[in-house]
């Protein structure tokens, strides 16, 4: 027959007073099941969770070995490119003062050329004015040589008596004879 307890009985001597108490029932407060479950779900659970953390660490791992084999051969681009940039930059520069020399070439060369045509424009027009000076001299000549010789005729057989015109007769056929 089964022995009843009383329900003030059963409860334990520590667990007595209210508030915070230590059950030393084992059967009650499943002690040597967790003493057996804990056992066992480690010995079963290491390997599953052993597996899946070596897996998870070696992906780790395998990333970190990509991301800095990513990391180098950026970092060689980057040197690269670097490099290129430093190269363009000089290649620039002497773009730029080869081409500002030949600007400056080009500038005083049309200065000497525009010299020279001034020069010569001035020489033109130098020979244009003695040109025409010599023409209008010419012409001044002519007209006065003209006038004088319309005057000489007019005034020379009134000026000359017969005695005087032969003697410059004599004296002009002396000279071309």
């Amino acid at each position: 027959m089964p022995i009843i307890i009383p329900a003030t009985m059963a409860t334990p001597l520590l667990l007595t007073a209210e508030g915070f108490g230590l059950d030393l029932d084992l059967l009650n407060s499943n002690l040597i099941n967790l003493a057996i479950l804990i056992p066992i779900l480690v010995w079963f659970l290491k390997g599953f969770l052993g597996g899946i953390l070596s897996r998870r660490s070696e992906a780790i791992l395998q990333d970190l070995q990509e991301a800095e084999s990513r990391l180098s051969t950026t970092a060689t681009q980057l040197q690269k490119a670097q490099a290129e940039l430093a190269s363009a930059r000089v290649t620039a520069q002497t773009i730029l003062k080869d081409g500002q020399a030949r600007a400056d070439a080009i500038r005083a060369e049309g200065e000497q050329r525009t010299i020279a045509e001034m020069a010569r424009l001035r020489e033109e027009a130098k020979a244009d004015t003695d040109s025409e000076a010599r023409r209008i001299s010419n012409e001044l000549r002519r007209s006065t040589a003209t006038q004088a010789i319309a005057l000489a005729l007019e005034d020379l057989p009134n000026a000359l008596s017969d005695q005087k015109q032969t003697k410059l007769l004599e004296a002009t056929i002396n000279s071309l004879g």
